[in-house]
């Protein structure tokens, strides 16, 4: 349940009288239980419903916002704190999640319910928890009333995690100005990791480029007691069977060299080698199958992929269709153009005769690690985590940063929460969850960053 916040102006900072009985970590856990409760989830988004729940939280503030629908029910929501003349920087959230099944979770996927320590929900990880500390940093940041050094600008967008149509993408097209000045962006994407003793922290730079395909097969229908010797469903069987059997080849760029060479500085195992130099162990024709088994997350970044996830065929068991179809979730390296991976594929797979639809595709961009921000979360972690390491990672997903990079923002993908390696998230899965005293570690921290970057 939600009570309304008085305004209350004592000295220079500007607080709310439920902020006067918490802390900024305890008003945090709050919001973040609150805004797990609110269903967002994509399909159909409804991210109207979180844009309410900002607003509120903004006039309790006393804090200028504006909304914006890009379609009924897929709002968005944006708020700026005016600054010096320094390059603005923006804080980047998406509000809607992706679905969850009540049949496999142990709770309500909605209830933002707290257990055994941990935050639980769907949102908890991806990216509600991460959109909560963003919170916490703009509204401490206007409630000490210090000059900035540059404008602040928190958004909160819709349809990320269908591809950002109804957010992002329609916010660049429709609301540019939102962007104007803005030169630093935080987002999702990484976000420190604990092995023993060692902590690293991955700041995302780049991600692998999405490209999802159709392939559409049309041949003669009939009879399932009598069939041909091809049909619309053997050329798409035959197409993703070519595809199985000719992965693409191998290659290290840059920014993946850079990660797995960091990484190889925490290992004493018989990776560390490989990590080390993985130009080289990938020359090793039996050493991709067992790094794919071993990390499949990091054998993804040395190669393009595709995964199969849907198909269709006939609606009948005894009918033969007369068209056929499949659908792939391509991944590729950032080094060249979409069209390139799209035109190799389709050579691929011509011998089946299935034609191929380029459902969506992306633009690669990286984001250089010289600047005020970057330098911000390594001077931070490394005051409040001796002896941690800060690395440009790279993600196998993708985010929004995509557009803004296009729009030559540098954008990094990090949140500093910490967690355990091989601690179960959740992330689009069953009983997403964070444990609330790393969330709250998290804000902290988060805090401190964005503090680091906007006070001279």
């Amino acid at each position: 349940m939600k009570t309304k916040n008085v305004l209350l102006l004592i000295g220079c900072f500007i607080v709310t009288s439920h902020s006067l009985a918490q802390s900024i970590e305890d008003e945090s856990v709050v919001w973040l239980q609150e805004l797990i409760q609110i269903d967002t989830i994509n399909p159909p988004g409804n991210e109207s419903r979180a844009v309410d729940f900002y607003a509120a939280i903004f006039e309790a503030e006393g804090i200028e916002y504006e909304t914006a629908e890009s379609a009924p029910g897929r709002g968005n929501i944006w708020a700026r704190l005016e600054g010096g003349d320094q390059p603005g920087l923006m804080m980047l959230q998406h509000t809607d999640v992706v679905p969850a099944d009540p049949e496999y979770w142990t709770i309500d996927p909605l209830s933002g319910e707290i257990r055994d320590g941990y935050i639980l929900g769907r949102g908890a990880r991806d990216m509600k928890g991460t959109g909560i500390s963003q919170l916490a940093a703009f509204l401490t940041l206007h409630r000490s009333g210090r000059a900035l050094n540059r404008d602040v600008v928190f958004l909160a967008s819709a349809d990320e995690e269908a591809g950002g149509a109804f957010g992002v993408g329609w916010l660049i097209e429709n609301r540019r100005e939102i962007f104007d000045g803005v030169s630093l962006l935080i987002n999702e994407g990484g976000s420190g990791s604990r092995n023993m003793d060692e902590i690293i922290f991955g700041v995302e730079v780049t991600q692998k480029v999405p490209v999802w395909l159709r392939l559409t097969a049309v041949d003669v229908p009939g009879h399932g007691s009598s069939p041909r010797t091809t049909s619309s469903v053997t050329r798409i069987v035959d197409a993703l069977t070519v595809l199985r059997a000719n992965p693409f080849p191998a290659r290290i760029i840059e920014p993946v060299d850079t990660y797995f060479a960091g990484i190889a500085l925490s290992l004493d195992d018989e990776w560390a080698a490989a990590y080390a130099n993985m130009s080289a162990a990938i020359q090793d024709p039996e050493f991709l199958p067992a790094f794919q088994s071993y990390r499949p997350g990091h054998h993804a970044l040395t190669r393009d992929t595709c995964s199969i996830t849907r198909m269709s065929g006939s609606n009948k068991i005894n009918v033969v269709p007369p068209e056929a179809w499949a659908e792939l979730d391509c991944r590729m390296l950032p080094d060249r153009p979409a069209e390139e991976f799209i035109a190799d594929l389709t050579a691929l797979v011509a011998p089946a005769g299935v034609e191929v639809e380029v459902i969506m595709a992306f633009t690669p961009a990286v984001s250089s690690t010289s600047s005020r921000l970057f330098t911000a979360i390594e001077n931070v972690t490394r005051e409040l985590y001796p002896g941690s390491r800060v690395l440009p990672s790279v993600s196998t997903g993708f985010t929004d940063s995509h557009f803004t990079r296009d729009l030559g923002i540098v954008s990094y993908g990090f949140n500093p929460i910490i967690t355990r390696a091989g601690e179960p998230t959740g992330v689009h899965g069953n009983d997403e969850s964070v444990p609330e005293a790393d969330f709250r570690q998290g804000i902290t921290d988060m805090i401190a960053i964005i503090r680091n970057v906007v006070f001279n």
